[in-house]
C-alpha cells in the first residue's frame, strides 16, 4: 500500500469492528480483542490502530496524515460511550497503549498503562476512586513505565529510587507503601525524568497518548525486537498494531487483582487450568516476575465468584478456539476483565500431549493435531535428560516452567552469557528476574534460573517459546548479581561454578548431573514398548502422543525419507528411526585414517604399475564396506556417492612439507628423497581454490581407474549380497557434473564394468546412474542431464556455496553474524533453503529434468534434507524423497507429513 493510500485508508478500528481473521491488520492482540468482544465477554472498550499505520511511520518516519484525526474519532467513541474523558480532572477516563504483532512477541514491544494520568487529573481519580493510595500508585507506574519506554530512561533509576524508598519505609513490598510515600516517590519520578530529558513530565493526555503511541511503533525495531524476530523467523516487514484500552484497575485494593492464566498446562499439557494471579497489582506486575504470584486454587478462595466466571470463560474461549489458550484479566472491586486471548505458546512436550487430547475430545481431528507439532519441537524432545539413578545435591525445588536438563558455568547478566557462550562454554544464565533485555543472554545460555517470578513470567513465556529450559520463582535462592554469587540454604555458587537445572521438575542441582536417553529417542530407535517400560506417567503419554503423531506423519505425506549414512552403523541406527534407504553414502567418508595414504598413493602414481598397485589395495576394503551397508539396508535404495572430497583432503599439507624440507636442509641434515617427490607432486596438484577444482565427477575423469575401482567395489558387493539371498537395492551417483558431456563419459564406463560383473557373477543386478545436482549450470542444463542420469539427486549444501558464491568455511563465522544483523537475510542459507535463489533452480531442474524423462527419481541430499521449513519447499517442488542425518530422519518424517497438508503458499511460490 502506497503512503498515499494509507492516508485514505481506515486505520483505526474499534474493538466491536474486527475479528480474529484479521491479524494481519489488527495484529494478534487487536484481532483476539475484538474476537472477545463479539463473543459477548467483558472486554473494556478500545480501538486498535492497524499495522499498516505502524509501516507507514516506520517507511517515512512520521505517521499517515489522517491518522490523528482517526484516533480523535475512536478516542471519541469511547468517551462518548463510556460518560468520561481522558485526563478529566473528575473521574477522567484513563487508557492502555500497549503493542500487538501479528505473531506473538512476548515481553519484546512495549506496552504503556495509565495514560491520562497528570498532576490534576490524579486528584480526580482519589475522588472517583475514593482510594488515594491506589491513584497516586496508579500515577508513579505511569511515570515509571512512560520514563523507561517513551524517554528512553534507564529502568534501573527508577527502581533503585522505589527500593531506597521502601527501604526507608521498612517495608519489602510495592502494595505496603503509603499515599504519603507514594505522593513522594511521583515527585522523585518527575525529577529523573527532568534531570533524564530535560523537560518535566507531559502534562497533556494527548500528548501522553500520541507519544506512547509512537513509542510502541518505534519499539517494533529495538535489538530485542530484531533478535527475537530472527531467531523465529518472523519477518521484519510486518509492523506492529497499537490496541488503545479503558483501563480497569488490578490495584484498587484487597478486592481486586491481575493475573495471567492458560486453559491447560503450557509447560506440561497436563489437562486442568493453570496460572498466576496477583493481589492489588497491575497487569506488567504478573509478567515482570516482580512478585511472585498466588496460583488460580489462591484466586478461587479469595474471590469465588470471579473465579467461577473465569473458569467458565476459559472453557469457552478454549472451545471457541479450540486450542490451549493464554488469557489475561483483571478484577476491579470484585468485577472480571478479560484484557487478552491468544493460542497459547507451549513447550514441545505440552505441544504434544494437547495435540492428541484435543483429538480424543473430538475437538480437532488428527490431521489437525499434526500441523499443531512441529518438527523443531520434536528434535527438542530428543535431547538428553538428567539420568534418575545419579548420585546429586538437591539445592532447592521450584517452578518448572520450560522442560530440559540444563548444565553449565553460572553467569549473572547477559552480556556475561553471550560472550563466554562464544567461547564454546555452556553457560547458565541466573537472575533475579528476566526482562526483555535479556533476550541475548537467555538465547546463548543452556538455561535460565530465576529466584522471582511464575510460569507466565517473562523468563517462563520467552524460554517455552524458544525452546530453552527455565526454572523460575526459586524464592529460597539469594541472588547477589552486583558480587556474582547466589546463595541457597547455605550454599553459595560463584559465577563460573556448575549447576544443574531441571526444567521438568523444577529441581536445582549441585555441579554437573549426568545426563541419559530421552524416552522419545528410546521409542524411536526400540519402538513403544521399550520406551514405555519403566517410565513414569508423564513421560508415557509423551511416548505415546510422539507415537500416534508421527504414525500419522507416515500415513499422511507423499515424500519419502531416506538417511545420510556412510557405514554400517549408521545405516542400522538410520533405519531404526524410520528411514526407508540411504540418499547418500560418502564414499570419502571411508577413506579417513589408516587408509588415507592410499588414496594419496593412488593420487600421486606417476606411472601405471603404482597406480594399479593402490587401486588393488583399495578394491577389497571398499568392497567390504558396501557389503556391510548393503546388508545393513537390504531390501531399501541405497545411492552411494563416488568420490568427491577436494583433492587437497588426500595430500599432504603444502606448507608443512616445504617447510620440514627447508629446515633439514638449513640444519645440514639429509633430505629424504620421499620427500622432495612428495613435495614435487603437491606442488603439480596445487590449487588455489580446490572446492572448485579437481573434484566430483572431474576426479572420475583425471585419475586413471580411481571410479573404476569403486564402481568394482559396489557392483561386487551388490553381487555378493544377491547371491547370498539378499535383495540389494544399489543406486550409483556422480558427483559434481556440470556438463552432461562429463556423465556420458562415466557412464560409458560404469555400464561396462556393471555388465562385466553381472556376466562374471550369473546375477542380474538393476543399478540406476544418476548424479548430484549440486552446481547451478546442471540445474539450468537439467533437460540434457537427465538424457544419461536415471535420477537426480540434490546436493543443496554445494548448490548453495555455488549460487550464493559463499564459501561455507570461511563466511559462516566472518560474513553471516553482520548479514543477519543487517537483515540481508533471517536466517543462514546453509540452515534452511534460500527459496528465491537455491529453490528456483531446483524448481527448474525439476521440471526440465522431468520434460526428458518424466520417471526421473528426484531426492535431496544436503542437510536441508532434516530442516523443518526447507522440507515443506521440497513436498512443494515435487520432489520424491528427502536424506538427512539419522537423528533428522524423525524431524523429516514429522514434516513430511504436515507439509502435505500445511497450505504453505510460500512454498509453491518463488
Amino acid at each position: 500500500m502506497t503512503a498515499a493510500m494509507r492516508d485514505r485508508a481506515q486505520l483505526v478500528y474499534d474493538f466491536a469492528d474486527g475479528d480474529r481473521t484479521q491479524t494481519d491488520l489488527l495484529g494478534g492482540k487487536g484481532a483476539n480483542l475484538a474476537e472477545m468482544t463479539r463473543l459477548g465477554l467483558p472486554v473494556p472498550p478500545g480501538f486498535t490502530i492497524t499495522t499498516e499505520a505502524c509501516r507507514h511511520y516506520l517507511d517515512r518516519g512520521e505517521e499517515p496524515q489522517s491518522l490523528r484525526v482517526q484516533v480523535t474519532m475512536a478516542l471519541r467513541r469511547l468517551e462518548d460511550g463510556l460518560g468520561r474523558r481522558l485526563g478529566d480532572v473528575q473521574d477522567p477516563l484513563l487508557v492502555s497503549v500497549r503493542s500487538g504483532a501479528k505473531v506473538s512477541m512476548p515481553g519484546m514491544m512495549e506496552t504503556v498503562l495509565n495514560v491520562g494520568l497528570n498532576d490534576y487529573s490524579v486528584k480526580g481519580l482519589v475522588e472517583a476512586a475514593k482510594d488515594e493510595r491506589f491513584a497516586w500508585d496508579s500515577y508513579r507506574r505511569l511515570i515509571q513505565m512512560f520514563g523507561r519506554t517513551v524517554l528512553d530512561i534507564p529502568s534501573e533509576r527508577f527502581e533503585d529510587r522505589l527500593d531506597a524508598v521502601k527501604k526507608r519505609e521498612g517495608v519489602t513490598t510495592d502494595v505496603e507503601l503509603t499515599p504519603v510515600a507514594l505522593q513522594g516517590l511521583v515527585e522523585d519520578f518527575k525529577q529523573i525524568v527532568f534531570d533524564a530529558t530535560g523537560r518535566e513530565f507531559p502534562q497533556d493526555p494527548r500528548e501522553q497518548l500520541d507519544l506512547a503511541m509512537r513509542a510502541v511503533f518505534d519499539s517494533w525495531n529495538t535489538d530485542r525486537a530484531r533478535i527475537y524476530r530472527r531467531r523465529e523467523r518472523i519477518p521484519h516487514d510486518l509492523g506492529t498494531a497499537v490496541n488503545i484500552c479503558a483501563m480497569v484497575f488490578g490495584n484498587m485494593g484487597e478486592d481486586s487483582g491481575t493475573g495471567v492464566c492458560f486453559t491447560r498446562d503450557p509447560a506440561t499439557g497436563k489437562q486442568g487450568v493453570y496460572g498466576d494471579y496477583l493481589v492489588n497489582a497491575q497487569g506488567e506486575d504478573v509478567v515482570a516476575g516482580i512478585r511472585n504470584t498466588l496460583s488460580l486454587e489462591d484466586f478461587a478462595r479469595l474471590d469465588p465468584a470471579s473465579h467461577a466466571e473465569l473458569t467458565r470463560i476459559m472453557r469457552r474461549l478454549e472451545t471457541h478456539y479450540r486450542d490451549l489458550c493464554d488469557i489475561e484479566f483483571t478484577v476491579e472491586r470484585g468485577k472480571l476483565w478479560m484484557l487478552q486471548t491468544r493460542v497459547g505458546k507451549r513447550t514441545a512436550g505440552a505441544a504434544f500431549r494437547i495435540a492428541t487430547q484435543l483429538v480424543d475430545e473430538q475437538l480437532i481431528t488428527r490431521d489437525e493435531a499434526l500441523t499443531r507439532v512441529t518438527g523443531h519441537q520434536l528434535a527438542q524432545l530428543m535431547f538428553p535428560q538428567f539420568d534418575a539413578d545419579a548420585p546429586r545435591t538437591l539445592l532447592t525445588k521450584a517452578m518448572a516452567a520450560s522442560p530440559g536438563a540444563a548444565v553449565g558455568e553460572v553467569v549473572f547478566d547477559s552480556a556475561t552469557a553471550v560472550a563466554r557462550a562464544a567461547e564454546g562454554r555452556r553457560v547458565l544464565l541466573v537472575r533475579r528476574e528476566t526482562n526483555p533485555d535479556d533476550l541475548e543472554g537467555m538465547i546463548a545460555a543452556t538455561g535460565v534460573l530465576t529466584s522471582r517470578g511464575g510460569k507466565t513470567s517473562h523468563a517462563a513465556v520467552v524460554a517455552r517459546g524458544m525452546g530453552r529450559t527455565c526454572v523460575c520463582g526459586a524464592e529460597e535462592i539469594d541472588v547477589d548479581a552486583e558480587n556474582k554469587v547466589l546463595r541457597v540454604n547455605g550454599t553459595t555458587v560463584g559465577e563460573g561454578e556448575l549447576l544443574s537445572i531441571d526444567g521438568s521438575t523444577g529441581e536445582v542441582f549441585a555441579g554437573e548431573l549426568p545426563v541419559v536417553p530421552s524416552p522419545v529417542v528410546t521409542y524411536l530407535e526400540s519402538g513403544l514398548e521399550a520406551a514405555l517400560e519403566g517410565v513414569d506417567e508423564e513421560a508415557a503419554d509423551l511416548v505415546r502422543a510422539v507415537d500416534r503423531l508421527l504414525r500419522h506423519a507416515d500415513r499422511t505425506r507423499r515424500l519419502a525419507v531416506r538417511a545420510n549414512a556412510d557405514n554400517a552403523e549408521d545405516a542400522t541406527r538410520a533405519r531404526s528411526l524410520g528411514a526407508q534407504g540411504i540418499g547418500l553414502c560418502r564414499t570419502e567418508h571411508m577413506f579417513l585414517g589408516d587408509r588415507r595414504v592410499l588414496i594419496e598413493r593412488l593420487v600421486l602414481a606417476d606411472d601405471a604399475t603404482s597406480r594399479d598397485a593402490a587401486l588393488a589395495e583399495l578394491l577389497p576394503l571398499q568392497r567390504a564396506d558396501f557389503v556391510e551397508i548393503l546388508e545393513a539396508m537390504d531390501g531399501l535404495p541405497t545411492t552411494i556417492r563416488l568420490l568427491d572430497p577436494p583433492l587437497h583432503e588426500f595430500l599432504p599439507d603444502r606448507t608443512e612439507l616445504a617447510v620440514k624440507i627447508a629446515v633439514a636442509k638449513a640444519t645440514g641434515e639429509g633430505v629424504s628423497e620421499v620427500d622432495e617427490k612428495l613435495l614435487a607432486a603437491v606442488e603439480r596438484l596445487h590449487e588455489s581454490n580446490p572446492m572448485l577444482g579437481r573434484r566430483g565427477v572431474r576426479l572420475g575423469l583425471l585419475v586413471p581407474g580411481l571410479y573404476a575401482m569403486q564402481v568394482r567395489a559396489i557392483t561386487e558387493a551388490a553381487a555378493e549380497r544377491a547371491l547370498a539371498g539378499g535383495k540389494p537395492r544399489v543406486e550409483i551417483m556422480v558427483p559434481l557434473v556440470g556438463s552432461v558431456m562429463e556423465l556420458h563419459l562415466i557412464r560409458d564406463e560404469i555400464d561396462g564394468i556393471i555388465a562385466e560383473i553381472q556376466e562374471a557373477a550369473g546375477v542380474r543386478l538393476d543399478i540406476p546412474i544418476g548424479t548430484m545436482i549440486e552446481l547451478p549450470r546442471a540445474a539450468l542444463t537439467a533437460k540434457r542431464i537427465a538424457e544419461s542420469a536415471e535420477f537426480f539427486s540434490f546436493g543443496t549444501n554445494d548448490l548453495t556455496q555455488t549460487t550464493w558464491g559463499f564459501s561455507r568455511d570461511d563466511v559462516e563465522a566472518a560474513i553471516f553474524a553482520a548479514y543477519l544483523e543487517k537483515g540481508v537475510f533471517t536466517v543462514s542459507p546453509f540452515e534452511s533453503l534460500d527459496r528465491d535463489g537455491v529453490g528456483a533452480l531446483i524448481k527448474t531442474a525439476v521440471e526440465r529434468g522431468r520434460e526428458t524423462r518424466p520417471g526421473i527419481k528426484l531426492g535431496v541430499c544436503g542437510e536441508h534434507g532434516g530442516d523443518p521449513d526447507s522440507v515443506h519447499f521440497f513436498h512443494y517442488a515435487g520432489v520424491d524423497y528427502v536424506s538427512c542425518s539419522p537423528f533428522r530422519v524423525p524431524v523429516a518424517r514429522l514434516e513430511a507429513g504436515r507439509a502435505a497438508l500445511v497450505d504453505d503458499t510460500v512454498g509453491g511460490e518463488l
